[in-house]
């Protein structure tokens, strides 16, 4: 049911409250452990690893975003109480994934024991799983139920637009469900992060929900302090947060590599004798651009001039060609690697003064066909696999 004005108000206000009361009897300081060696505990890396392991199994078993929150909560629950090997991680990470599912998840959705520990590759067997199952909710003392950084973005992302209808007005193609989406998915990459730990899950989503409504509107600041208050944190935390979630989602946006390669495909032609005996070009249909991964067909014709070669300089009209060997048809990069030398261009008084006159004779057309002759080739970035 949906509530309308101050109802809504009071819910959420309830919502919140209850929330963060949770929170505070959940959850524990994070202090970093530093094992000595590698097989006594599990390290950082680790952790974020088998979360990004759990968000693929949640994309490929078609699950609900609050499952998978639930399920890095739990473990990072048990981790924080239990000293564990790293050789046991697999096999809690899919136990808490397989309780999560349980809690939060529809009968009908939930995956047989047998086809998840299967198809997840977990290397643990429906027994192990099971055992496991029974350590982390003693450990937990059978409570699963938890509020989790996705519960406080929910709710905060909804006292926002009750309280700023107009929030999303700069973004006429996205409604409120499609923007929550989009901060789900930055939450979830962000959870995926060992240094994000320190801070509660209340702090981290509202540290992304002000991030986001930086970006919308001018009077963020008084929105945000809104927040502040009603979740009664602290600001200098919430600064440092933010800071650490920047530079955690910059890894999401898509960038060009600084190692990136240019390909030039350049423009067929084919050598047409003339009635006198000398060469036209006429341009095949292939065009420059970036190269597609089989090597045969560009992906993006270049919108830059091309590169036509130019035909042997000739006096008042086309001579007979004296050259020892006869080109009939050739591909235009075998023609640019002895152009100068078959044309005499080495030599640059000559070569510039004869080539005004082959632009007038049988070359002229070729000339026109290609527009400007620029040196070099426009460039297109590519993607190299």
């Amino acid at each position: 049911m949906k509530f309308l004005g101050p109802l809504e108000s009071q819910r959420l206000s309830l919502l919140l409250e209850t929330a963060i009361s949770r929170e505070a009897q959940m959850w524990k300081v994070h202090l970093p452990k530093v094992q000595p060696n590698q097989d006594v505990g599990i390290s950082p890396a680790q952790r974020d690893e088998v979360i990004q392991w759990l968000a693929k199994l949640k994309c490929q078993f078609h699950l609900y975003p609050e499952t998978l929150a639930l399920a890095i909560s739990l473990l990072d629950r048990f981790l924080a109480a239990v000293k564990a090997r790293p050789k046991y991680l697999n096999c809690i990470a899919i136990s808490c994934f397989f309780l999560a599912t349980k809690t939060i998840e529809e009968d009908e959705r939930i995956p047989v024991l047998s086809v998840l520990a299967r198809e997840s590759f977990c290397g643990c067997s429906p027994a192990e799983i099971r055992r496991m199952e029974k350590i982390i909710l003693d450990k937990l003392n059978w409570d699963l139920h938890t509020a989790t950084p996705l519960d406080f973005l929910h709710i905060f992302h909804a006292v926002a637009l009750s309280t700023r209808p107009q929030l999303l007005d700069t973004l006429p193609k996205t409604n409120p469900s499609q923007h929550v989406a989009l901060l789900t998915k930055q939450l979830l990459h962000c959870l995926a992060c060992y240094q994000l730990l320190q801070f509660k899950g209340s702090m981290l989503a509202l540290a992304i929900v002000s991030l986001e409504v930086e970006k919308l509107t001018p009077d963020w600041l008084a929105l945000i302090i809104e927040l502040l208050q009603k979740a009664q944190m602290d600001s200098s935390q919430l600064i440092h947060c933010r800071e650490l979630v920047a530079r955690r989602l910059s890894s999401l946006q898509p960038s060009l590599p600084p190692n990136s390669v240019y390909v030039y495909s350049p423009l067929k032609h084919n050598l047409v004798a003339c009635h006198v005996g000398a060469f036209r070009f006429h341009l095949s249909s292939a065009a420059a651009g970036p190269v597609s991964k089989d090597n045969r067909k560009p992906e993006v014709p270049a919108k830059g001039p091309t590169l036509l070669p130019r035909c042997r300089p000739a006096t008042g009209r086309c001579k007979q060609v004296t050259a020892k060997r006869k080109v009939e048809e050739m591909e235009v990069d075998d023609f640019y690697d002895g152009i100068k030398r078959l044309y005499n261009e080495e030599n640059a008084p000559e070569g510039a003064a004869l080539e005004g006159k082959a632009v007038s004779a049988c070359g002229t057309d070729a000339a026109r066909q290609g527009g400007s002759m620029s040196p070099c080739p426009p460039l297109q970035p590519v993607s190299v696999m």
